[in-house]
């Protein structure tokens, strides 16, 4: 059989649904060899699959494992995702928000790969906070309290796992079919109602133009709104970390000054963003506008900080860290990185200011690799900023004193400065519905 599909898709013919069905059944069965599917993952990678052909190669993944059942919980529930970057806090932030706000929030995550931090790495960094919930107290959870976040299970779209780890060694990761089918059979999976992606673009992102972030939204809204899940993509920039603090227990502390209200920024911009298209496809609010006011009064009267609070309590982490910060995991050493130059920021490599996070412990290089959720950096500046020989570009934590050093060049180099000032980029590019791309 397997000889028979390599054959069409070579010629650029498509897969129907019943071919790609038992394509993935046979791969996760063990009947049909690696050799095989790395032979289809790069055909398809050279000559793409339709609109059709990546649903359903979508849905064959959703069923080769657990599906979740959240229909017991009421309302409108609403999954969330990125595509990863740096210091990009917005579900430790959007989630208490939106469950503030009467909508549910049941969400699965994972843990960082790479420059990317997870969200589950950072809630890890909470004492005592657990991300190990059956779907049973999960869907307890949300049933109680709104929300609950949790790991993803080998049990959840095992057919993503075992192909993404073959696309990783085959140079097949960058195809539009391939990367959407697996975010959407993860989301699909999920049980939620409706899917709001965060899909980002930039030299911190996997995507590194608008244009193939927009190709990236069109093609998992597609797949959403064919299998009955509405589907909304913002397009998000990823040319500067996002949030200033990067690394595991610092992005913590900057989500909790956000919910606090004593923290505004790129991040915080963003989460508004996002936590109003979740209200409006909840139908909470008449527009993603209007939300913005009922966003801004969850917060300053505390209702969203009293959620994260009980969010906290609930998967058995202690509190005090909300009101003494000091309390989260403390790096032993830091170091100013102080510019030797002046001019103003034209541009960051976010991706390498990632990799630094990393070198400092911040981030594993290998799926199970520890990490130390004390490390990473505090920046100071950001793009269009003039800058003085002197000032303070960022401020590195680690426990590898070694480390201080190789991380500092690697800051320093990332960032390029000029006499002349660049206008800067939009922070949110537009958004992507079944309608096409929205850009106000």
């Amino acid at each position: 059989m397997m000889l028979t599909l390599l054959a069409k898709k070579r010629e650029k013919q498509r897969l129907t649904r019943d071919e790609i069905k038992k394509m993935i059944d046979g791969y996760v069965g063990g009947q049909i060899p690696d050799y095989q599917m790395s032979a289809m993952l790069m055909a398809i990678c050279c000559n793409g699959m339709d609109d059709e052909e990546t649903v359903d190669l979508t849905m064959a993944m959703v069923e080769s494992g657990d599906i979740v059942d959240l229909s017991a919980i009421e309302g409108v529930k609403i999954d969330k995702h990125s595509t990863g970057g740096v210091g990009d806090t917005t579900t430790l932030v959007v989630a208490p928000l939106v469950a503030a706000a009467g909508v549910p929030v049941a969400k699965m995550s994972g843990r960082g790969l790479g420059f990317t931090g997870g969200t589950i790495d950072k809630l890890e960094a909470i004492e005592g906070f657990s991300t190990a919930l059956s779907k049973e107290q999960m869907t307890k959870q949300v049933r109680d309290i709104k929300i609950a976040i949790a790991q993803q299970t080998d049990a959840l779209v095992p057919a993503d796992r075992m192909l993404y780890a073959l696309r990783d060694v085959t140079g097949t990761v960058s195809s539009i079919p391939l990367i959407a089918s697996s975010i959407m059979s993860k989301k699909i999976a999920s049980g939620a109602d409706k899917i709001l992606l965060d899909v980002k673009f930039g030299s911190g992102a996997f995507m590194k133009t608008v244009e193939e972030a927009e190709k990236l939204a069109q093609a998992m809204v597609a797949i959403g709104e064919l299998v009955g899940r509405e589907t909304r993509a913002v397009l998000s920039s990823m040319e500067e970390p996002l949030g200033k603090q990067i690394g595991n227990s610092l992005e913590v502390e900057e989500a909790v000054q956000i919910l606090r209200g004593k923290k505004d920024g790129h991040l915080k911009q963003v989460c508004y963003v996002l936590a109003g298209n979740m209200l409006h496809m909840a139908g909470i609010v008449p527009s993603v506008r209007a939300a913005y006011p009922v966003l801004d009064s969850l917060i300053q009267s505390g209702k969203a900080m009293e959620k994260f609070r009980e969010f906290v309590i609930a998967q058995g982490g202690k509190t005090d860290f909300i009101e003494d910060l000091s309390i989260l995991p403390q790096a032993s050493y830091q170091m100013e990185v102080l510019s030797e130059k002046e001019g103003y920021i034209t541009t960051m490599d976010t991706h390498q200011i990632g990799m630094c996070a990393s070198l400092l412990g911040a981030g594993r290089m290998k799926k199970g690799d520890a990490i130390d959720l004390s490390a990473g950096l505090i920046m100071h500046v950001g793009l269009g900023d003039w800058v003085r020989r002197g000032d303070r570009l960022a401020v590195l934590y680690t426990n590898k004193k070694e480390a201080l050093i190789d991380a500092s060049t690697l800051l320093r180099d990332a960032i390029k400065m000029s006499e002349h000032s660049v206008k800067k980029g939009r922070l949110i590019y537009g958004i992507v519905d079944k309608n096409g791309l929205h850009t106000e």
